[in-house]
């Protein structure tokens, strides 16, 4: 009875790891397809570059800005082909172009958008030699203020019509926020690493607490990733609830109704997992030390707390140097994560709130439950340390579908399991992996 119990997890696990393998090859492919955010959050910061101008010193704008900001968002903008740009690029490209000839050529279709048009025939009327003695003031055209701004200087207003300095401010201090925060937390990041290497070299390393791990198999490991994670917590859940949510929330404006989706189709992922650990941890017997077989171990929290910063610190600047080099090697691979379009075109609280649960909260918890609270432990227990934290880190990036953030992901998956084995907890691990994401959230916020 026992071999027929073995012979169909065999059966189910080699079926799942079949079916795993389909489905990440074809999620992969399909992201090389998916276009990166990056190029969007490029035009983003530039254009908060420009707007920043008026605000900062002109001894630190080349510094923080670069030289000539408004230069190159007129380059980005121009390498966009005219059938895909938006019409706001499209007016602020014709705003920026200094040739009449390519003006009228932007400006060939007019723009569904009557503050947009108004702009356009003001464009057209200096192009016929028309004498511009006024333009609207900015409470009576609905222009965003760096819109505004540029149309207003380019058609020869002065600088005290044309600037609002107020929000001119607000988006230097945002700049400011996001060129400096990743400087200084990778420069604190490359301390404390070479303060630990340093330990390390000395021989002066606490020795890490012994790795608890449940008496499962790599079977079990396979049925959890491949059948639980990913045929499904990956497709089968979400084909069945989504499509549901979907009718539900058909009528509710786009951000709102994106990001519940989201929302809900994450929560029904973890079902499935959730559920087979539930089912191989009632298995086995009661491991009898403190936090249990998954080693949650809150308290004392001070110290979680203190570890996860400082793991998060240290991986930093070893995920942003992985993914300069694959810039610079490969260029831009494309395929960004849905969530981070998602965040960048969504400007109401209540769906930036739910993507804010799904991405530093959902994800930490669930993700560290899964990759190093059951598998990195088994995989210590049967291949080793080394090759254990190697591929779950590999599992864990592989398990996200994006080519693009592949090799980053894969060195944030080692330093989570690193601080697992390092700290013999799982909660720090937790809180690490919410940091990153939360970091990650509010860097893109401050630049939509």
């Amino acid at each position: 009875m026992r071999q027929a119990k073995t012979g169909w997890k065999w059966a189910i696990a080699l079926f799942s790891l079949l079916l795993t393998f389909l489905i990440w090859r074809q999620g992969l492919q399909e992201s090389f397809e998916r276009p990166s955010v990056a190029p969007k959050i490029s035009l983003m910061q530039t254009e908060m570059a420009v707007s920043a101008t008026s605000s900062l010193p002109e001894t630190i704008q080349d510094v923080f800005l670069g030289s000539a900001p408004q230069k190159k968002l007129y380059q980005a903008l121009s390498v966009i082909p005219l059938e895909q740009i938006e019409d706001r690029q499209r007016l602020l490209l014709a705003v920026l172009e200094e040739s009449e000839n390519e003006q009228e050529l932007i400006l060939k279709n007019g723009f569904n958008d009557k503050n947009f048009e108004t702009v356009r025939s003001y464009i057209l009327d200096r192009q016929e030699g028309k004498e511009l003695n006024t333009f609207p003031d900015f409470d009576e055209i609905e222009l965003d203020p760096l819109l505004y701004q540029v149309s207003c200087s380019a058609l020869g207003f002065s600088d005290q019509k044309c600037i609002n300095q107020k929000y001119n401010s607000r988006c230097a201090i945002r700049l400011l926020i996001s060129q400096l925060l990743p400087f200084f937390t990778s420069f604190i990041g490359v301390v404390l690493l070479i303060r630990y290497a340093l330990i390390f070299l000395r021989k002066k390393n606490t020795p890490w607490p012994e790795v608890i791990a449940p008496p499962l198999s790599l079977i079990d490991m396979v049925l959890l990733i491949s059948g639980g994670f990913v045929v499904i917590g990956e497709v089968v859940f979400p084909a069945l609830i989504v499509p549901t949510t979907d009718l539900l929330f058909n009528n509710l404006a786009s951000p709102l109704k994106e990001s519940l989706r989201v929302f809900i189709g994450y929560c029904s992922m973890t079902i499935g997992p959730l559920f087979i650990i539930r089912y191989q941890l009632m298995g086995v017997v009661s491991s009898g030390v403190d936090g249990g077989w998954l080693q949650w171990k809150i308290k004392p929290i001070k110290e979680g707390l203190f570890k996860s910063i400082s793991g998060w610190l240290m991986v930093m600047p070893l995920v942003l140097l992985v993914g300069w080099l694959m810039n610079e090697i490969i260029g831009d691979q494309g395929g960004s994560n849905p969530l981070l379009e998602l965040v960048l075109g969504s400007d109401e609280f209540i769906p930036l709130l739910f993507l804010l649960i799904t991405t530093v909260v959902l994800a930490p918890v669930f993700e560290e439950l899964v990759f190093r609270g059951i598998l990195l432990p088994v995989l210590v227990s049967k291949v080793g340390k080394i090759s254990g934290v190697l591929f779950s880190a590999l599992i864990f990036a592989l398990a996200h579908l994006s080519i693009g953030e592949l090799p980053p992901l894969f060195v944030l998956g080692i330093g989570l399991g690193l601080m697992r084995l390092s700290s013999g907890r799982l909660f720090p691990c937790a809180l690490m992996h919410s940091l990153w994401n939360g970091v990650t959230f509010i860097s893109l916020l401050l630049v939509a």
